[in-house]
């Protein structure tokens, strides 16, 4: 069974664990700081709200049903989703994609890995 580790994110107090690849969840952590650092320059109407990643964890055992565990190539297509529905056209969206888009392939063949070991 593999290693996962769990990204926690909040937003406005409500929190969220994102379970992701022991090997992948710094860099999901990285990503988050750096689409915080780089989302105020963008200057479209409809930017998307990012949680904070506020802490990562190896172990998790939650008392609260209303916590929500998210699979973390799930997050990742949905933050690609509402990254590339931007319709922005002075700031270079398109570096923040790319960094989106890195994460989310190396997810999928991670995960295509597992498949095949599994099997």
């Amino acid at each position: 069974m593999p290693t996962m580790r769990y990204v926690l994110l909040q937003d406005e107090g409500q929190l969220s664990f994102v379970e992701m690849p022991a090997s992948h969840a710094y860099q999901l952590s990285a990503l988050n700081l750096r689409l915080h650092k780089e989302i105020d320059k963008l200057t479209a109407d409809s930017v998307p709200k990012l949680p904070y990643a506020i802490g990562e964890c190896n172990d998790l055992e939650l008392h609260d049903a209303s916590i929500e565990i998210i699979g973390g190539l799930d997050y990742i297509n949905d933050l690609e989703r509402a990254f590339s529905a931007i319709q922005e056209t002075a700031y270079p969206l398109i570096s923040l994609l790319t960094e989106i888009r890195a994460l989310q392939a190396q997810l999928e063949q991670w995960y295509e890995e597992e498949m095949d070991v599994e099997a």
